[in-house]
């Protein structure tokens, strides 16, 4: 496995968030189709929640959402290791962050995954990182999961900008 085709990959993911955070305002990011659905704020949360969750159990290291206190900038009513699976709407509600801040989080863990992607060597690919499934995830298999539920984050949070400019916000 290549590292710059992984930073290539991952460095697409931030093009898509900073596309659809670019001057999005508070409607546009807590816009919502129907009383249940996702917003733009609580799908980039999310995604990048994830990818930190992710990454620093990689890493053996915590998380920059608390390391670097971006749990206390959000000031949400969750527990702090929540990542967004298996919320309710009203907490999908509650992420009303600015684009900003929204960017600024995203930045921190974009950041460390492409540092932390320039240290592995071919062989860190094939190293087992849950034996909860079966076959046990690889580094490699887990690297392209984040990539690719990234990915799927970040076109949905654009779709619902486009949603929500088309509904005059």
């Amino acid at each position: 496995m290549d590292t710059e085709l992984l930073r290539d990959a991952f460095d697409r993911i931030s093009a898509v968030v900073h596309s659809a955070l670019r001057e999005a305002s508070i409607d546009v990011l807590t816009f919502r189709v129907d009383p249940a659905a996702n917003t733009m704020a609580w799908l980039i949360w999310h995604l990048t929640r994830v990818q930190d969750d992710h990454i620093a159990d990689l890493m053996g290291e915590e998380q920059v959402w608390t390391t670097e206190g971006w749990v206390d900038r959000f000031d949400l009513p969750f527990d702090p290791e929540a990542t967004g699976y298996g919320q309710s709407a009203d907490d999908m509600a509650a992420v009303r962050a600015e684009a900003e801040l929204l960017a600024g989080y995203y930045d921190a863990v974009h950041a460390r995954t492409i540092d932390f992607l320039h240290t592995l060597t071919e062989a860190d690919f094939a190293r087992i990182v849950d034996t909860s499934w079966d076959p046990p995830v690889t580094l490699a298999v887990r690297l392209v999961s984040i990539l690719s539920d990234d990915l799927q984050h970040a076109g949905q949070a654009s779709y619902i900008r486009g949603l929500a400019i088309r509904a005059g916000l």
